[in-house]
């Protein structure tokens, strides 16, 4: 018996759409980002996958940074603190994708940008999340 080939999703892909969609939702219509831009905004998202492992045949368990910039240390904090709470909400099918739980594996922390000096917070997560079968 063969195993089916599965490709996995774009974790940082689902996570920004949603975050950026939960966010705005919830009152904070910041730009949630993949990368930080050249022409920083006072208050962002930054999503990037730092690791994590296939879970099974069929589903992935990325590991994400989420780094949450604010115009104040009090900013960062409740941007950040808005941010995980609304990735707790992340399972179910979110942009075709099916998510299954979300697993907090670094809780926030203060971690001025080291360039800038801007404040910001930054936690760490896993997402399980099934593939798609080709």
């Amino acid at each position: 018996m063969t195993r089916p080939v599965v490709v996995m999703p774009d974790a940082v892909a689902v996570v920004t759409g949603y975050l950026r969609g939960a966010l705005k939702a919830h009152g904070k219509p910041v730009p949630v980002v993949s990368r930080v831009p050249s022409l920083r905004p006072t208050e962002f998202v930054r999503v990037q996958r730092i690791g994590g492992t296939q879970q099974t045949v069929v589903s992935d368990r990325p590991r994400l940074d989420i780094h949450c910039w604010g115009e104040s240390e009090s900013a960062a904090h409740d941007l950040a603190a808005l941010s995980r709470a609304l990735l707790g909400d992340i399972p179910g099918v979110r942009d075709g994708v099916t998510v299954y739980r979300v697993t907090e594996v670094g809780g926030p922390m203060w971690l001025p940008d080291s360039e800038t000096s801007a404040p910001r917070y930054a936690f760490a997560v896993e997402i399980h999340m099934r593939g798609r079968a080709l």
